[in-house]
């Protein structure tokens, strides 16, 4: 297909117009370069992800109505997306993604002071030097995967709803207690050994799956919590759980547990992980998840001593909770 021909389809296939916004979607063009495309200037989103592009095009600057640019999945170094700090003729930018490039700092977007979503996750960036000039409107923040070893220049977020951390080198949670209205904390695959959320009590979601816990201490004021994701950690005793009232998921998966505890109070619990531990009986199971025990319609059990051991380990499981739909892999009606 010659450019010409590769600009029509485009053309005819990815910008959609309906009189208050325009989207141009290039996604999976394999494009080098962007001197064959003509970008209308009412603009508002702009997607690039999946491309081959090394550095940014410096008519994007001049697209004074965008709000969306995604340039994921391209080959973006730290010296192709300098030219983003001069961009002054696109204030408005709201959501802004370089996730899966090659960049190794946070790039100066200072810029954009409407900014709400920024995500660059998926690049061998090693510190959080620079968020600071980011501004303070954010509301979700991801920088996963990357090679960052300590959670700094964050404080100023204050109204942030969703951080995104996960793997990377994280061994201390800091710097949290500014975060006051945060929802979602994720970070699974760190090497964070004590949990501590300087006090946040406004949190709902929090993944610290794959990391070096031993105990389950420092949830017991995150009252909001709705879902608690730990799997693959060292934890060998249930604890901290008892005030966490609005528990819908708990995964504890892939530890080092013997017995199910602190849970009896919990009565919104509908996914319980206990999968992959040391839990040798069926026996007080009722009572260790009385709370739950009509509403619970997951649990997954497998790979413990009980598991292999217990007489009609399903029928049993389904008599103790009567609106089970799930156990272990296993799905019914």
């Amino acid at each position: 297909m010659d450019n010409s021909t590769q600009q029509e389809g485009m053309e005819e296939s990815t910008i959609q117009q309906d009189g208050s916004f325009t989207v141009l979607d290039l996604t999976s063009y394999q494009l080098h370069s962007l001197e064959s495309i003509d970008f209308p200037l009412n603009l508002t989103e702009l997607d690039l992800t999946a491309n081959r592009l090394t550095a940014l095009d410096s008519r994007i600057g001049l697209l004074s109505n965008l709000k969306k640019l995604s340039l994921r999945q391209n080959l973006i170094d730290d010296v192709g997306v300098e030219m983003i700090s001069s961009w002054d003729a696109i204030p408005g930018l709201e959501e802004l993604v370089f996730r899966d490039n090659k960049l190794t700092k946070i790039p100066d977007v200072s810029l954009f002071k409407k900014l709400l979503v920024f995500d660059v996750s998926f690049n061998e960036i090693s510190s959080l030097n620079g968020l600071a000039k980011v501004s303070n409107t954010l509301k979700e923040l991801y920088v996963s995967k990357n090679e960052v070893s300590a959670m700094e220049e964050i404080d100023h977020f204050l109204e942030l709803l969703i951080l995104e951390l996960g793997s990377n080198r994280l061994r201390v949670m800091e710097n949290l207690q500014t975060l006051t209205k945060l929802k979602e904390l994720w970070l699974g695959r760190n090497r964070i050994k004590v949990v501590n959320l300087c006090g946040l009590k406004c949190i709902e979601k929090i993944s610290l799956q794959s990391n070096r816990l031993t105990s389950m201490k420092g949830f017991e004021e995150c009252v909001a919590l709705e879902e608690l994701y730990l799997s693959h950690n060292g934890i060998a005793k249930m604890e901290g759980l008892s005030t966490l009232e609005n528990l819908h998921v708990l995964d504890v998966s892939s530890n080092k547990l013997t017995s199910v505890t602190d849970i009896e109070n919990l009565t919104q619990l509908e996914d319980l992980w206990l999968n992959d531990n040391q839990i040798a009986s069926l026996e007080g199971l009722a009572e260790a998840v009385a709370g739950s025990r009509e509403k619970l319609t997951t649990i997954y059990l497998e790979n413990n001593p009980c598991a292999k051991n217990s007489p009609n380990y399903f029928d049993t499981l389904k008599q103790i909770f009567p609106n089970l739909q799930q156990i272990d892999a296993d799905v019914f009606g």
